[in-house]
């Protein structure tokens, strides 16, 4: 099978957020509060459109990246926005940042997680 030329691949987006709460988050909950927030925004099929993947490796406890589409970038971090409790914690989302790779996002954050302004 012939590979899929770079014209026709979906265009992605990488979100880095900060979830500021009283204590240490797991992922398979901070996963399950982002989903159904973004489910209850967008709806099923433009939550599909969006293509939503939260990666798994580079979640921290309290900071972590969501891969979407590069269409869907602005209501994605509204719904992420939404969030205001995971499990039993009270928490408040922020995003940090929105890049085309996790290596060019990662460099623009500084090592306590805040935007390095680029000048």
């Amino acid at each position: 099978m012939p590979k899929t030329m770079p014209s026709l691949k979906e265009k992605k987006r990488y979100i880095f957020f900060r979830v500021h709460s009283d204590g240490k988050l797991f992922y398979p909950d901070m996963k399950n509060a982002i989903v159904s927030s973004l489910l209850n925004w967008l709806g099923e099929q433009e939550l599909a459109k969006a293509n939503i993947w939260v990666v798994k490796n580079l979640w921290d406890g309290s900071r972590g990246v969501i891969k979407c589409s590069h269409r869907h970038v602005d209501s994605v971090k509204a719904g992420l926005s939404m969030v205001h409790q995971i499990g039993d914690q009270r928490v408040i989302p922020e995003t940090l940042r929105v890049a085309g790779t996790i290596k060019s996002g990662k460099s623009g954050l500084s090592g306590t997680g805040e935007a390095v302004q680029k000048r």
